[in-house]
């Protein structure tokens, strides 16, 4: 999957799992103080019924004095009376506060209710009534909701897989045929830019004619097509590439490919300066060596002013390439390196250099820089 793909899809991905996820967040939470309102309430009713017995047993006892008297306590439950000041008489368990002003209420991990009596007995006014929290359902409806929770999750994500890969199959099938128009095209680019190359260089080795300047013009655009067709293969074929990488002269391979640029930078009459140290050696792959180079040359050139400034520097740490082009608006830095992306349209090009250059870097772990100025300048510099 390449990169715009895996970006399209993530971006699918988190909108619709963070939108279908909070929906069942706030479900599952409804549900829950739902379940939970319903739990405490059937602990509320059994407290109801606790002090209907209660108040039975003391109606009995206030008709039964020849009886002992035996105060009515049946566990989980505990009560107490209290007379009509609300001052408490007597009772299994003696509450700390009594909130009066309601009917159900929870404190301490206990719920309590104040049942009326009346009429009065044994001077009773009030029955204060408690009991522990059973939890047990409590956390049973806590691993229901956290099961229900997981399997959401699970099932969304693999919904969120399947109607992603739909989401981007377009995208996906678009990009495969513009791949396979590529391959088609620079498999015929081929041919004919061999052929052009070869009989220019026959033409100014056997023959001293005329028109000097219209051949090298022709042969500075066939290099350019071949260089096309070559960034053009190496994109398709980048991940099957195999490398060879080996201690490379920089310096030497520097030299050699500013000379295969030396027509396109007298074209444009650029005041080139050059700060390379010697015997300067890296391990890598020549081939990604040259494609990284003339990349990099191109883009100075092609961006370029006429008779603008072009400064090459290389030492044992860095390759920096400088020019006083048109330069990169801030905003287009950060998208410079993406496949087809050009910030400047006034120059020809399929915007696959950078990119290029950007996956070289990547595979070898450089680091890539670029510094520029909008109708001023660009330095880019690479760093290892």
């Amino acid at each position: 999957m390449l990169t715009n793909e895996k970006r399209s899809h993530f971006r699918f991905l988190a909108i619709y799992l963070s939108s279908t996820l909070l929906l069942f967040f706030l479900a599952t939470f409804i549900f829950y103080n739902f379940q939970r309102h319903h739990i405490i309430d059937l602990q509320n009713t059994a407290l109801t019924e606790e002090a209907a017995k209660i108040s039975q047993s003391l109606r009995e006892l206030s008709t039964n004095f020849s009886s002992t008297l035996v105060y009515p306590h049946n566990p989980p439950f505990y009560s107490a009376i209290y007379n009509l000041d609300k001052e408490y008489i007597f009772g299994s368990f003696q509450a700390k506060k009594v909130l009066w002003e309601k009917e159900y209420y929870q404190q301490d991990e206990k719920l309590f209710y104040i049942h009326d009596i009346y009429p009065y007995y044994l001077g009773a006014s009030y029955l204060v009534l408690s009991k522990e929290i059973n939890k047990k359902p409590i956390h049973e409806l806590v691993k229901t909701s956290l099961v229900f929770l997981i399997l959401a999750i699970v099932l969304f994500t693999l919904l969120g897989l399947f109607l992603g890969k739909l989401f981007i199959a377009p995208m996906k099938e678009s990009i495969e045929t513009m791949n396979r128009f590529i391959e088609d095209t620079t498999h015929e680019f081929n041919t004919p830019i061999s052929t052009i190359l070869t009989n220019i260089e026959l033409i100014e080795t056997l023959y001293d004619c005329e028109g000097k300047k219209e051949l090298t013009r022709i042969e500075n655009a066939s290099k350019t097509l071949s260089r096309l067709y070559e960034d053009l293969s190496y994109l398709k074929l980048n991940h099957n590439y195999q490398r060879d990488v080996q201690s490379v002269d920089i310096t030497s391979l520097l030299k050699s490919r500013i000379e295969n640029f030396k027509t396109l930078i007298e074209a444009k009459e650029l005041d080139l300066t050059l700060k390379i140290e010697p015997n300067i050696f890296l391990d890598i792959d020549k081939n990604d060596a040259i494609r990284m180079l003339d990349n990099l040359f191109s883009n100075a050139i092609k961006y370029n002013r006429k008779k603008g400034q072009l400064r090459v520097t290389l030492n044992n740490t860095k390759l920096s390439i400088y020019d006083t082009g048109v330069g990169i608006r801030k905003e287009d830095i950060k998208l410079i390196h993406t496949r087809f992306k050009r910030a400047n349209n006034s120059e020809g090009g399929f915007g696959i250099g950078l990119d290029i250059v950007g996956q070289i870097v990547t595979h070898y772990n450089f680091s890539f820089d670029i510094d520029s100025t909008y109708n001023q300048h660009t330095k880019v510099t690479i760093t290892w």
